[in-house]
């Protein structure tokens, strides 16, 4: 099995009760940077102020594909799921954390789902099977999802012992191989170099042949 490497690098001085940022760097193991990634740092004991609270978010759906294709969220945080193109979509998830169903519709729905459960809930169009989206529902406030670089910074981690750890679609290990212990007592960077597995994906339907709503 191929386990991420972890690079940890402190820096600044160390300042008692002060908030700290992570700079996350996530790679593959072939060293190209890894967009999509989800790092999540999740603290060992309750701290006195939550980083974020729940809010509502959104995932679109533009060109027949959802945008953004992985969102993380904090547990507890009601979703929309606008509708910008000109056909109907029809979106569900069978996922454990959350199952829901969104018959066809344009526009946005007049109601929000709330996802209630951490955990990855795998998203679909009933109608257009080449869309598949994630949403990463993360039991702790201190989360953020790496660019196009690979990269992504949580900032104001309150001080104390958090266990972080990578998520993606395409991981080939098991997301608790990914775990690293960090004090946030200063600002500090991570390196993961982690496996990905191929992605799959059903071919999608040429534009030109399809014809009326969906």
């Amino acid at each position: 099995m191929n386990r991420p490497f972890v690079l940890a690098m402190l820096s600044t001085l160390s300042v008692a009760g002060v908030a700290a940022d992570l700079h996350a760097v996530v790679r593959s193991d072939k060293g190209e940077p890894v967009r999509d990634a989800v790092v999540v740092a999740v603290p060992e004991a309750p701290v006195a102020k939550p980083g974020r609270a729940p809010k509502l978010e959104q995932v679109e759906q533009i060109g027949e594909e959802f945008v953004p294709k992985v969102k993380a969220i904090l547990v507890g945080s009601p979703v929309s799921f606008p509708n910008r193109d000109s056909v109907r979509h029809h979106v569900y998830s069978f996922s454990p954390p959350k199952r829901f169903d969104l018959p066809l519709y344009v526009g946005t729905p007049a109601k929000p789902v709330v996802f209630d459960k951490p955990g990855v809930v795998v998203l679909g169009c009933n109608i257009h099977d080449w869309m598949i989206g994630y949403i990463y529902v993360s039991e702790s406030p201190y989360y953020a999802t790496t660019g196009a670089d690979g990269e992504v910074t949580i900032s104001g981690i309150p001080a104390g012992d958090y266990t972080v750890r990578v998520w993606h679609p395409q991981l080939a290990d098991v997301v608790e191989d990914t775990r690293r212990k960090l004090e946030a007592n200063e600002s500090a960077d991570m390196l993961w170099r982690v496996a990905l597995k191929p992605e799959v994906r059903i071919r999608r339907a040429p534009s030109a042949t399809r014809r009326g709503p969906y």
